[in-house]
């Protein structure tokens, strides 16, 4: 670890309250981090730095602290706070080893407020949202875990700013998007581009002229957490350090680059110092492994093993571990007492968990597939299929009048159909990428123009789909279209109602979720307990000689076989290794002709691997300045990923059929 200074920081004291270990790999360049993603990307898809420059506009003229020197920027600071009245953005603070940058503090006299700007939905009318109701009822309050993390960086930062100004009434406060809120001006988003400056950091500009009165109803709420605050530095933390010893203790960390002893345990499944192999051999260490190798002696060579907490969907992790097992293969039946599901055939929870750790116990490597409980469900399937995929976002600042923060949208589709005798047809796509337009209405009518052409199943993978339309139906009854009945009466028909749906109902073209099916019938061990399509595809491609030789050769997007953005593509491609290269790979780059160089391109790999890059692809266009050619570049890249999506239902399906057929065959 570096001898240098390293001050404890907001971002530091959130990562060293989850775990004080990972303060020693964070600077630490030996150690790979999953984590260290662009932040640009990060801030398009969550639309931080729009809600924070929102939230200057209301609390306008105040004056912007920018240089990036810490002392300059905390004299500045302390010179302004000098003023009876100010407000100032990223107010810079140092107390001893910790600092912290305020998103606006506001001076009026003695009595100051700290304001956090969050891009997080808050409801104004809901009952002491911050805290875990059962808690209260005991009179013993406890913070909800969703809002713990926003609420103790706020704790960390008033701390810092009583000990720098100890006069000072200080009043703390979270600033969060209003989900109450309805917008009463179109193209606010536009309001707020992004760009990056000449240091290569990210920034959201606010267009000339734009006031808050200009925006319309505010969208943004101010929420006073003095309480929570006041909960949260009178609690205690690691080994019942009061909140500032707390504190002290991990300055002290960051400040000699002190190895925390780990306390490893189920929560370490996620943790982003859990490196693949692919990282490991560039060079990589794994802090991960190296906190599991300090706390219980594992060999190097064992973390090949899959850990108890790989376990698909399995919450008996933490008491297996505090009895001693951590490996998946010492995991006994008993310990997952595998029982069946009276109300559904196939696979129950318990038994797909058991059929994940048997295989595991016995060095299994082939695919489970039930085949009979597949057939019973294929018979009662009409064709064509239709297998349909969405790419959807979730905007902070709405785009156009009348829509609240983090509404759905919806911005794309694709569409495959199988026909009884196998032809496959990439049949229809939409996509909407016109700055500012609010899609939803546009793409449920499209959606319904290709799916009223034949009356035959439709596949959707996982919930989504079905959650985005129940989403839209509410939007459609409060909208004023001259056909809404229509469509809502053709959403009603190819979904499943919802509790938060206002009522319940099951459509007579309802659309079959693949993903429960694979959950069922299913299981490949390759996908390591996942049922995530980007991971069962490629187990299903590398299983299935069969599809190898269908997808071989460059027929796809020939006559034979429709598609809207490929000419005669070869999905197989096999690594040195003889494995199948998981398609979603091979995918082209968003920017395969142009510089980047010219560009500033601000996707790293240059391609879309996966649904977040596809939201966030969609997010650059609509809040980024980008080129006529660009943007195309960009579409055509979301045309390909989307189709892919539904293509890889359709290979899926392929394949299940296959299976079927010859298993019954011999059995028969």
């Amino acid at each position: 670890m570096t001898g240098n200074k390293r001050y404890l920081t907001k971002s530091r004291f959130k990562i060293g309250h989850e775990c004080p270990t990972k303060l020693f790999y964070l600077d630490d360049k030996r150690f790979g981090n999953n984590n260290a993603e662009n932040s640009f990307l990060e801030a398009l898809s969550e639309g931080g730095f729009q809600v924070g420059e929102l939230a200057k506009v209301y609390h306008p003229n105040g004056i912007e602290i920018a240089t990036l020197d810490k002392d300059a920027a905390v004299l500045e600071t302390l010179e302004l706070l000098k003023r009876p009245n100010v407000t100032i953005y990223e107010a810079a603070f140092r107390y001893e080893n910790l600092f912290i940058r305020a998103d606006v503090v506001v001076k009026k006299e003695q009595a100051i407020d700290l304001i956090e700007v969050k891009a997080k939905s808050f409801d104004p009318s809901e009952e002491e949202p911050f805290y875990n109701k059962s808690s209260l009822k005991k009179g013993d309050p406890k913070l909800n875990s969703e809002w713990e993390p926003y609420l103790i960086d706020v704790a960390f930062q008033s701390l810092v700013i009583q000990k720098c100004l100890p006069e000072a009434k200080l009043s703390s406060h979270l600033m969060l998007a209003d989900k109450s809120a309805v917008a009463t001006v179109n193209g606010i988003n536009q309001k707020f581009l992004l760009e990056k400056d000449r240091s290569g950091r990210s920034r959201a500009i606010t267009q000339p002229g734009t006031t808050a009165g200009g925006l319309g109803a505010p969208l943004l709420v101010k929420v006073c957490v003095d309480r929570e605050v006041e909960l949260l530095q009178s609690s205690n933390y690691l080994e019942e350090k009061p909140f500032e010893e707390f504190i002290g203790f991990l300055s002290d960390v960051c400040k000699e680059g002190k190895f925390v002893k780990p306390s490893v345990g189920a929560h370490c499944k996620s943790c982003e110092f859990r490196i693949d192999e692919k990282s490991k051999k560039s060079g990589l260490e794994s802090g991960f492994e190296k906190c599991w190798q300090d706390a219980k002696r594992i060999s190097p060579s064992d973390f090949v093993k899959p850990f108890v907490f790989d376990i698909w969907n399995f919450r008996r992790a933490p008491k297996l571990l505090e009895a001693g097992k951590i490996w998946m293969a010492e995991v006994e039946i008993e310990d997952i007492s595998p029982t069946p599901d009276r109300k559904k055939s196939g696979l129950s929870s318990s038994e797909r968990q058991w059929l994940q750790v048997d295989k595991i116990r016995k060095s299994d490597p082939k695919q489970y597939i039930d085949a009979e409980g597949l057939a019973t469900e294929m018979n009662t399937w009409k064709f064509p299929l239709n297998f349909i995929d969405f790419e959807t976002t979730l905007a902070a600042i709405p785009f156009h009048v009348g829509r609240r923060p983090y509404e759905q949208i919806a911005f794309q589709f694709s569409h495959h159909t199988i026909s009884k005798d196998g032809v496959i047809s990439h049949a229809s796509q939409f996509i909407s990428t016109n700055r500012g337009q609010f899609p939803n209405f546009e793409f449920v009518r499209e959606l319904k123009k290709c799916l009223s052409k034949n009356d035959g199943t439709i596949f959707r993978y996982a919930t989504h789909e079905n959650t985005v339309l129940c989403q839209i139906r509410i939007q459609l009854q409060n909208a004023d279209v001259e056909d809404r009945d229509e469509l809502i009466a053709f959403i009603e028909s190819i979904t499943e109602g919802q509790r938060d749906a206002g009522s319940t109902w099951t459509g007579p073209r309802a659309m079959v979720d693949m993903c429960e099916l694979v959950k069922r019938f299913y299981y490949h061990p390759d996908t390591k307990g996942s049922n995530s399509i980007k991971k069962v595809l490629p187990a299903t491609l590398n299983a299935s000689p069969y599809l190898q030789k269908i997808y071989s050769d460059a027929s796809y997007g020939s006559r034979s076989c429709k598609s809207l953005n490929f000419h005669n593509w070869t999905w197989i491609q096999k690594n040195e290794h003889g494995e199948v290269v998981d398609p979603y790979k091979i995918l082209p780059p968003i920017f395969d002709d142009l510089a980047l160089e010219e560009m500033d391109s601000t996707i790293s790999d240059g391609s879309i691997a996966d649904g977040g890059a596809a939201m966030t692809a969609y997010s650059r266009m609509q809040f980024t300045q980008m080129s006529a050619k660009e943007a195309d570049l960009v579409i055509q890249a979301l045309l390909k990923y989307c189709e892919l999506d539904t293509l890889a239902m359709v290979m899926i399906y392929q394949h299940w059929k296959h299976e079927v057929e010859q298993r019954l065959q011999r059995a028969a």
